[in-house]
């Protein structure tokens, strides 16, 4: 298992892996444009000598807000989604994160099984969050100091 930042060179993989996960999947452009922000961190990790996930989350004072997370369905149920979490809240604390937050679809029981599974809590519900299906987000937190 190698994990890394995200490259440009990555994007066809992560796309795929996008398209088999997500309801509302990101285009390359879209990938893109988030590589070139100066607050947002990607990152992959790699199996069996390919892209098998990804994790990007954006950076504020104090926060590491998740925005996106992705295991390829061949990689999936071999604890990766885990270690690309820990991997990547690990290496924003050390950039001064206290605090870690995302939403996720209130559908999604394998999602909000890792994040609790990583310490993280539920805190609030946003109604019809999700424009491509007005479904509501679960927001869930974890605190990182120390």
């Amino acid at each position: 298992m190698i994990f890394r930042p995200m490259l440009e060179v990555d994007l066809e993989a992560v796309v795929e892996i996008e398209k088999a996960s997500m309801p509302s999947p990101w285009s390359k452009e879209l990938f893109e444009e988030e590589l070139k922000r100066e607050a947002a961190h990607y990152f992959v990790i790699e199996e069996e000598g390919q892209v098998a996930g990804y994790m990007g989350y954006w950076v504020a004072p104090q926060e590491a807000h998740i925005i996106n997370l992705a295991i390829a369905p061949q990689f999936r149920k071999r604890g990766l989604g885990h270690q690309m979490v820990e991997a990547c809240l690990e290496y924003a604390r050390k950039m001064g994160a206290e605090l870690a937050t995302l939403e996720v679809r209130e559908s999604n029981e394998s999602a909000k099984r890792l994040y609790e599974k990583c310490d993280f809590k539920i805190v609030a519900i946003r109604k019809k969050y999700y424009s491509d299906n007005q479904e509501n987000a679960i927001v869930m937190i974890r605190e990182m100091r120390g």
